[in-house]
């Protein structure tokens, strides 16, 4: 029967969707690699891998093969990290997705954790809400900074962390004052450069506008927010910004900086996980550093 060295080839493979690539990965030859695999598929009897002159993807079986391996692997690493937290040294690695605008509050984790595990290595990915969930669910991630609106959905655990509020920040010749507050009706009509759509930031801007009756017609659109910050120092558009990302970055000086009024808009960002028990190690500790973090 397969172990748990099989599953790690059939997730590197999905991965990679490459064998010599995968096999790389793992640190084997590409031979040994898909010797693995077959034998895999003669235990299960049927195939796994969709074949020709190179890999196609996997079968319906194979992803089923695949959904529960990223699973079992996932709990094997947490039973690890549970023996290691034991003997007083948590070690392993931590993947976290995290959306474009929450990505400044989660760079302040790294150094923290370090601090309390410095053998824990962490990942931080920029990535959309939709990508984040389908993430925590197949368990390429072990976390998730993300919008979270009411109770967890069933599977998921949510730590409420801060509320997203927003800022329009502008060249001085497009801003309509230096300072005070704008109204989203009035930033509308201004040349701005917006999150692409597939974004929930963007989607989040969107209904706001509809809401007041707007119709904004970005001059441009990005799915990086330096890309929008590039277009407002070079003076060509202005763009709507969360509080806490337009507080982290230096602006270039003489940026127009104006709280976004009429409504003062709210949404929450938490922490997000998949239903598991016991909880991995390093999730508790991750957990507990946010935790810290929100209360400076």
């Amino acid at each position: 029967m397969f172990d748990l060295r099989d599953m790690q080839l059939l997730v590197a493979l999905a991965q990679r969707e490459h064998f010599a690539r995968a096999a790389a990965d793992c640190g084997i030859s590409q031979p040994a690699f898909s010797g693995r695999i077959r034998n895999m598929e003669k235990d299960f009897g049927v195939p796994l891998v969709k074949r020709g002159n190179r890999f196609l993807g996997l079968t319906r079986e194979g992803e089923v093969v695949l959904q529960w391996s990223r699973k079992m692997l996932a709990d094997a690493e947490g039973l690890r990290q549970e023996v290691a937290a034991l003997k007083g040294n948590l070690t392993g690695r931590l993947a976290i997705g995290a959306v474009p605008t929450a990505l400044s509050f989660i760079a302040q984790v790294p150094a923290a954790l370090r601090a309390r595990h410095p053998d824990l290595t962490l990942e931080i990915i920029s990535a959309s809400s939709t990508a984040i969930r389908r993430g925590l669910e197949d368990f390429s991630l072990d976390a998730g900074l993300t919008y979270i609106d009411g109770e967890a959905e069933p599977g998921f655990r949510i730590q409420p962390l801060y509320d997203e509020t927003y800022v329009l920040l502008s060249p001085p010749a497009l801003a309509p004052r230096r300072e005070g507050t704008v109204t989203w009706a009035e930033a509308a009509i201004l040349p701005l450069c917006l999150l692409t759509r597939d974004m929930n930031n963007r989607r989040i801007i969107d209904a706001v506008f509809a809401d007041v009756g707007a119709v904004p017609k970005p001059v441009m659109e990005t799915n990086a927010f330096t890309a929008a910050f590039s277009q407002v120092a070079s003076g060509a558009a202005a763009t709507i910004a969360p509080v806490k990302l337009a507080d982290s970055l230096p602006l270039v000086p003489g940026t127009v900086r104006l709280d976004l009024v009429e409504p003062q808009v709210r949404h929450r960002i938490g922490l997000v996980t998949a239903e598991r028990d016991p909880a991995p190690p390093s999730l508790t500790a991750l957990a507990d550093v946010l935790e810290g973090l929100i209360r400076l």
